[in-house]
């Protein structure tokens, strides 16, 4: 590669750091100088929000009712073999994270504990306490920090990615205005130009894009309007999750997310009238929609989740943040039912990628939120969005390794059109609600 003009070179430069990023830097060889970048601390990414588990296949005899669970909840428009290689796969991530110091659910004969989520035929998910995305992915950062092969940046952003006529060459970054981005210790703020191997975008979803979301204001999509600006493939961009179940509040900010877990364990939701209208173990989309109808008709902005049902020590020890932060707003779960709103949760939509998380553009790369391998179809099922970014991002890096170097030609970037950086992130912002669509108060 050619590294003139560059402010700096890595063998691969991966941006974000939710459970995708951190397991993609981790599966590569130690002989691999990693740069991987967060926007803002390393752990304010979604996946350190995740609260329910993730999936694992049960044997060979729950292959079948897995992978009829993942088509169903998608509507039957996953890719079967993207499915097949996600599950197939399951059992060797989840030893590696038990490898690494995962602290899953176990019983008191040391076996691991399985719990049940809306449209899961069987019990199949693995889960620590309601904080599982944290457990893993704290688990993972930790791993990162003592790779000596592994730099780590908080504070900056992603400004774009560049690339010549055959191959990505690398990315454009800044810092932050009270932590300018330096090299070599110079600190003018001006954004800098770092030349790559190859590019893992690993950014997260478009929540932020949302008055109500579950995830961190900051995951609002850039990275998606940066492909669509350069011509990289995506598909599937209208296609939003919204989970059912969010804590209800009148104020702004992010909406706190109570678990699918809980329904799987018997919490039900009721009406105005404290009746029970949906079956609770269907699908997200299903059972959102079911919401939405009964607030309408019952004129009210949320409906009631009752946890009663689950008793206190399945709350106290399944659920202890959720039990904690219903107290903290005022609610006793073990006493009353608390008011619900659904929210948006998850973007099955993204940089189109294929089962070894290339993109179309030679040696730029997508893995976990930010990216569309066909997964979860038109609706994600409850608790594959773990399992489904550390498969693939261990498969990007498995390619990263095996493919050839590219022979980037291009010349260094103008720096000078990413200076006025609030005029750039509101032009990819209007880029990413007009390519997705549907993006307004409501949600």
């Amino acid at each position: 590669m050619d590294l003139v003009g560059m402010d700096e070179f890595y063998d691969v430069v991966v941006v974000g750091t939710g459970v995708a990023g951190l397991y993609c830097a981790l599966s590569l060889p130690s002989r691999y100088r990693v740069l991987l970048l967060s926007k803002e601390k390393a752990d304010e990414s979604d996946s350190f929000l995740a609260q329910g588990g993730i999936c694992m296949q049960r044997g060979e005899d729950d292959y079948r009712p897995y992978f009829d669970d993942t088509m169903r909840a998608g509507h039957y428009e996953s890719d079967r073999e993207a499915v097949d290689l996600m599950i197939r796969s399951s059992n060797m991530i989840i030893r590696d994270l038990i490898r690494r110091g995962v602290r899953f659910e176990r019983d008191r004969t040391g076996a691991l504990c399985f719990t049940r989520e809306g449209a899961h035929s069987r019990a199949r998910i693995l889960f620590h306490e309601d904080v599982t995305g944290k457990e893993i992915a704290q688990t993972l950062l930790d791993a990162v920090c003592r790779c000596p092969n592994i730099e780590l940046r908080e504070g900056v952003t992603l400004l774009d990615f560049f690339h010549d006529a055959d191959a990505c060459g690398g990315v454009i970054v800044s810092g932050t205005d009270e932590n300018p981005y330096s090299i070599g210790g110079e600190e003018d703020g001006e954004p800098r130009v770092i030349g790559a191997g190859a590019v893992v975008l690993a950014c997260g979803g478009i929540g932020g894009l949302y008055e109500h979301s579950t995830n961190f204001p900051h995951i609002t999509g850039d990275a998606i309007a940066m492909a669509l600006r350069h011509g990289v493939a995506c598909e599937h961009l209208d296609y939003v999750q919204i989970h059912p179940t969010t804590l209800y509040s009148g104020g702004p900010g992010r909406r706190f997310l109570i678990s699918e877990s809980v329904r799987g364990e018997g919490a039900v939701l009721l009406d105005r009238d404290g009746r029970r209208f949906i079956d609770e173990l269907q699908p997200r989309d299903v059972v959102s929609a079911a919401i939405r109808r009964q607030m309408e008709k019952d004129g009210t902005a949320h409906v009631w989740e009752d946890m009663r049902p689950l008793g206190e020590d399945v709350l106290r020890q399944h659920f202890p943040n959720i039990s904690r932060h219903c107290e903290e707003a005022g609610y006793d779960p073990l006493r009353e039912p608390v008011p619900v709103v659904p929210a948006q949760h998850y973007f099955m939509g993204g940089i189109k990628v294929d089962l070894s998380g290339r993109t179309n553009l030679p040696r730029l790369y997508a893995c976990g939120e930010t990216c569309c391998n066909g997964v979860h179809g038109r609706n994600r099922l409850a608790s594959n969005s773990l399992l489904e970014s550390l498969v693939f991002a261990q498969r990007a890096a498995d390619d990263i390794m095996f493919a050839e170097p590219p022979d980037f030609r291009g010349n260094r970037p103008d720096v000078a059109p990413y200076r006025e950086k609030e005029a750039l992130f509101a032009a990819y912002r209007d880029e990413v609600r007009r390519a997705v669509g549907g993006i307004g108060a409501s949600t």
